[in-house]
């Protein structure tokens, strides 16, 4: 069953019912501002930090789950009838709906009884508002006098404190309007430096700002007691629940439109600027008023708009390709890179799944989010990469998250994620193979964001290696510490003198578990470093790296290997996990993508038997589980990951995520076809058909599907910020299509499925243009035999790097087996 339907052309997922199984969601904002917005209108903003700057309140885990958002209302003033053209929150029927979904913005129209009204939603560039023009058509043979209200609830900032804090809260609470804007000023008393506004282009008849006042006593915001009586009341809040509402009243002649604009959005008082009095409640708005009044013409929101789309078309211009599968082209050129430059602006911080309370940005999450995003906008992903190693320890250790306001790490999520600092090593090193750009190597970093302990990103990178070398386990493999990629793995949770179970806080150095996993990290990072090191003219240190990579790959082998797979781990007693010694849990999904990424076991077959046994026991219909058989009863000394329900999350859930690591692997030993059907398993245009089921969005991936063990096998969950958006994007581009960015090249290798004739790309490249033309007959396999650059025969598959501005045509040959 499908609820919409894609528009390749005006790259748009078009909603054609607004009773979708979940809120399908899209995100407003590319820089500093930003907001989700479903296709019910539902959804909250935020400036930068979405715990720590909430403009707007929103309400988890609520019945409806898609209720507070970016409200209007209209009303009938001649029979009393009004609705919500986004559907919610009134829910009243409508002659016909429509949401699309677009590239940071969202466009959604609806018609009842002759009114039609169409909203888009989006941030303009450069600014820190969001903009929402709303135009309302009367479609009657006669006049229709209406009734517009907007409605969105202030969040008092901090939305942890507002969430929680109502003893104060409910005292705080302060707005001041001035002609057509509603100005939020909570906190402006203490802190004198921010504050909100929500203006509207007309001079509106009446507004509200009481939340009570508005909504009525008793009533939610499916029947505001201010759009049934038609009328607002002027409430002031002084305290309790500040919104923001504005009533316009619409006379419109038969087929006569109307456009009113809203603009809501947020603002600081200029650095050096001269703050009002002690005492005073003022508002410093002379800096805002240009701003507002800007935003609400309509030719200025034209060109905003226009501006944006311009945007996205350089950005995705990065990148295009042409194959014979429609669903690879449209997530490929559309949906997967915007979520990875979404994912990439928010990590996993905010989302329909995330409440942007509990998780900043991810140490672990932010690097590998480089991985599908640093050919598109190399600057931001430098910026990123500094940003994320000042708040690495001297140790080499990293904090697990920090806030993307303050840049500083959380306290309350430490280290002890021991495959964190590896990551950077993985992250810097996708940004040098993709731009060139050895001076950010050089760059003074500082640990801890402490002033004074600079040194350079290259030495942070040596200390990311070194953190791993400085707890090794009993059998030479890495410390597991609190948990690797698998949050949920805890194998720290006995204790060896009293014997008595206890969870610990299982700091970075604390037990003997051990893991298999990080090992082939380890493997991987070392052998990148050592590229890197060989780039800086440093011999030593290259062999150092490539002697640890062989002597760690070693250790794999010896203790890692189980027979048939590679095993995952072993836990605070020395017993092996993901063996089939084990009862439950006998084999993992991730030591085997990971190992084989990193070389391990290719030359002496370990690899191609490790990945038939994924095929045998972790392959179903809906994508790669996790592991199995799935833990049936909770055990302590396997953590988080017994808790859950059997084929759900970390036990024995479809994790979109780790699937990729399994395609890369499958690309590297030369089976295209069954890499390319992995990735068809998981992609969320080619399960579109399966919506009832998936229930997420069919334009991104989400975090998990439900595995073979659960009741609800294929349904997704955790949508949008999930590592899944860029690991996919590196798995399909990189690896099936084979356009691998290299330290001294662009890589064309592709490992096609055998029914393919082969694919065209243009592929931007350290300031050059690559038009890329692969040719195979039809049902062969195998890799590329011949490569012209520019019509000239080139040794090998790499392509040299070309002067920037340059056009080079490439055209590769798969003579095929």
């Amino acid at each position: 069953m499908r609820y919409g339907h894609f528009d390749d052309r005006t790259r748009e997922y078009v909603i054609e019912r607004p009773d979708t199984p979940l809120p399908w969601i899209n995100y407003l904002g590319t820089e500093e501002y930003f907001g989700l917005i479903s296709n019910t209108a539902g959804g909250y903003s935020f400036y930068r930090d979405a715990r720590l700057r909430r403009l707007t309140r929103y309400r988890y885990n609520n019945a409806p789950l898609d209720v507070g958002g970016r409200y209007l209302y209209l009303r009938d003033d001649a029979t009393g009838d009004y609705w919500s053209p986004s559907w919610q929150p009134t829910r009243r029927d409508l002659d016909d709906y429509e949401c699309r979904h677009g590239l940071s913005y969202t466009r959604i129209a609806s018609a009842r009884r002759g009114i039609r009204a169409e909203t888009l939603y989006f941030v303009p560039l450069g600014e820190t508002l969001e903009v929402w023009r709303a135009t309302v058509t009367n479609e009657r043979d006669t006049p229709a006098e209406l009734s517009l209200f907007s409605a969105v609830e202030f969040c008092l900032w901090d939305a942890q404190d507002d969430a929680t804090n109502f003893q104060r809260n409910f005292s705080t609470g302060q707005v001041e309007v001035d002609g057509g804007v509603i100005y939020h000023k909570t906190e402006y008393r203490e802190r004198r430096d921010h504050f909100a506004y929500f203006a509207c282009s007309q001079m509106p008849d009446g507004f509200d700002t009481q939340r009570e006042a508005f909504l009525g006593a008793y009533r939610g915001w499916d029947r505001p007691a201010a759009v049934e009586r038609g009328a607002a009341s002027g409430s002031v809040a002084h305290g309790w629940s500040p919104i923001g509402s504005h009533h316009v009243r619409l006379s419109l002649g038969p087929g006569e439109s109307r456009e009113v604009i809203f603009v809501l959005g947020y603002a600081e008082n200029p650095r050096g600027d001269k703050f009002d009095p002690p005492g005073s409640q003022t508002l410093n708005k002379r800096h805002v008023r240009p701003v507002v009044e800007h935003w609400l013409r309509p030719e200025t929101v034209a060109k905003g708009f226009a501006a944006l789309t311009a945007h996205w078309d350089r950005l995705l211009g990065a990148l295009r390709v042409s194959t014979p599968d429609t669903d690879t082209d449209r997530m490929v050129n559309i949906w997967n890179a915007y979520q990875c430059l979404v994912t990439f602006n928010l990590s996993r911080s905010a989302s329909s799944f995330e409440s942007g309370i509990g998780r900043g940005m991810g140490f672990r999450d932010s690097n590998q989010d480089l991985l599908g995003f640093v050919h598109i906008l190399p600057e931001r992903a430098r910026e990123r990469i500094l940003d994320i190693a000042a708040t690495q320890m001297a140790t080499g250790g990293a904090y697990h998250q920090y806030q993307p306001l303050t840049k500083r790490g959380n306290n309350d999520i430490g280290d002890g994620f021991n495959d964190d600092p590896l990551w950077l090593v993985l992250g810097v090193s996708a940004y040098l193979k993709e731009t060139g750009d050895q001076t950010i190597l050089d760059e003074p970093v500082p640990f801890d964001n402490e002033p004074g302990s600079e040194v350079s990103l290259y030495e942070h990178l040596r200390r990311s290696l070194q953190y791993t070398l400085d707890r090794l386990g009993p059998h030479g493999l890495p410390l597991i510490g609190r948990a690797d990629w698998n949050d949920c793995l805890n194998l720290n949770c006995f204790s060896d003198t009293s014997g008595e179970p206890f969870q610990t806080t299982q700091n970075a150095t604390g037990g003997q578990a051990e893991s298999v996993f990080i090992a082939g990290q380890f493997v991987l990072a070392a052998k990148e470093l050592a590229g890197i090191a060989a780039l800086r003219g440093r011999p030593e240190e290259e062999a150092e790296y490539r002697a640890a990579a062989e002597k760690m790959t070693g250790t794999v082998t010896e203790h890692g290997w189980d027979g048939a797979w590679f095993r995952r781990a072993y836990d605070f007693y020395g017993y092996p996990i993901g063996s089939g010694e084990n009862d439950e849990g006998q084999i993992f999904v991730e030591p085997q993508g990971m190992c084989v990424l990193a070389g391990v076991g290719r030359e002496d077959g370990l690899a191609a038997r490790a990945l038939d046994s994924v095929a045998e026991r972790l392959a179903t219909p809906h994508g790669i589980v996790l592991q199995q058989p799935a833990y049936s009863s909770y055990r302590i000394e396997l953590g988080e990951i017994s808790t859950y329900p059997p084929g759900y999350k970390e036990n024995a859930g479809i994790f979109c995520h780790t699937n990729p690591w399994i395609m890369i692997a499958e690309a590297i030993v030369g089976n295209g076809d069954r890499a390319f059907d992995y990735y068809r398993r998981i992609n969320p245009s080619a399960r579109e058909q399966l919506s009832e089921v998936h229930r997420c969005e069919p334009y991104v991936y989400a975090q998990m599907i439900a595995g073979r063990d659960a009741p609800t096998h294929g349904e997704a969950k955790n949508s949008w910020l999930t590592g899944a958006a860029a690991w996919n994007f590196v798995a399909v581009t990189q690896w099936i299509l084979g356009l691998r960015p290299e330290l001294s090249g662009l890589r064309v290798d592709p490992v096609l499925p055998a029914a393919w004739p082969g694919f065209t790309a243009t592929r931007a490249y350290r300031g050059a243009t690559y038009e890329i033309t692969v040719r195979k007959p039809a049902g062969a396999t195998g890799r590329v035999t011949r490569l012209l650059v520019d019509g000239e025969r080139v040794e090998g598959t790499l392509v040299p790097p070309a002067p920037a501005g340059a056009v080079v045509r490439v055209e590769a040959v798969v003579e095929g087996a």
